[in-house]
């Protein structure tokens, strides 16, 4: 009778040895598949800002991690330093890494028609915020601005009103950049208004920084150039904290007026001191928010708004602390940047 020794008997177990350590492996293998594919499962939206260094578009961000958050995306973000080809850098680089949707303030609006041909080829959904593509082009998912055009107008009537209260019809306006279609509307809107009103716009300064020592300056010249000015349009936040500065230092406060698009938590201090005359509330969490959404609709093939243009209330001193005003402000600007 054969009787196996101690060898035979240790060749016997090592098949089934084997066989343990393939199906252990194996089920590694399949949690780690599982674990990926629920990974992938989860789109990611990439945010690109023209600048994190403006308070604006960080605001914008804020808003577009927000809503990825409550949608279940995963968020990352980008800034292009101002730069269209950083701008195109970083569109390449968030495809490279495998992004679903794109969130993008883009530098200017002619820098968007190569972008838009890069994401057109890579089926990527793509929505503007604050800042819309340019003229003519059709290959996007959203844009969600402010209704710059009506905005303009009203900010317009609103100004030449002031200026004709303080005993005259000459405005300055501190502008952005025009090669930007918000700044083009905004422009459109203001000079139909101070035409059919009566009121001469007598000297525009772009900004090339959005800084406020580069308003405080542009004001300064201004005054010194047209002594009769009675009223300072801002196309942007800082132009009103740089006006009402120069203002100030002149003692002028009040005697000119100051408006502004967008909003902040100094400027609606310098609402509340009596500084600025009025502001034109520009939902920056709000257009964050808003585009994500619209994105993530594309992806999951829902309805999605081509054109979305968020309404500018204007709020004044007097109407600051109204619920509905109160309401918007939170969609201008996150809790962390200030009070409300």
């Amino acid at each position: 009778m054969y009787t196996p020794d101690r060898n035979s008997k240790m060749a016997d177990r090592a098949p089934r040895f084997v066989k343990h350590l393939m199906l252990a492996a194996s089920i590694a293998l399949a949690s780690a598949w599982s674990y990926s594919a629920i990974a992938q499962s989860k789109p990611t939206v990439a945010y690109i800002a023209p600048s994190l260094d403006i308070s604006y578009w960080q605001w914008v961000a804020y808003g577009v991690k927000q809503r990825a958050q409550e949608l279940g995306m995963n968020y990352v973000e980008f800034t292009s330093e101002n730069s269209p080809a950083k701008q195109m850098d970083n569109v390449r680089t968030a495809l490279t890494r495998g992004v679903s949707a794109i969130v993008m303030g883009p530098v200017s609006s002619t820098s968007t028609p190569p972008v838009l041909r890069l994401l057109k080829s890579r089926s990527v959904p793509v929505a503007f915020a604050g800042i819309g593509p340019q003229s003519g082009q059709t290959d996007y998912t959203s844009a969600v601005t402010a209704n710059n055009f009506e905005t303009g107008k009203a900010q317009g009537a609103y100004v030449c009103k002031l200026a004709k209260e303080r005993g005259g019809n000459k405005i300055a306006m501190l502008s952005l950049p025009q090669d930007r279609e918000n700044a083009q509307k905004y422009m459109k809107g203001a000079q139909l208004s101070f035409k059919a009103d009566g009121c001469e716009l007598v000297q525009v300064l772009e900004t090339h920084g959005l800084t406020v020592n580069e308003a405080v300056a542009q004001a300064n010249d201004i005054l010194t150039a047209h002594p009769d000015v009675k009223a300072i349009y801002g196309m942007y936040d800082e132009a009103a904290t740089g006006a009402a500065k120069a203002l100030q230092t002149r003692g002028l406060t009040g005697k000119v007026a100051v408006v502004t698009a967008d909003g902040s938590p100094t400027t609606i201090r310098l609402l509340r001191d009596g500084a600025i005359q009025g502001i034109f509330l520009q939902e920056a969490v709000g257009q964050g928010i808003d585009a994500t959404s619209q994105v993530f609709n594309a992806l999951n093939h829902k309805p999605t708004t081509q054109d979305l243009a968020l309404k500018e209330p204007l709020v004044t001193r007097e109407t600051i602390d109204d619920p509905d005003v109160r309401a918007t402000v939170k969609r201008v600007y996150p809790p962390s940047a200030g009070n409300y």
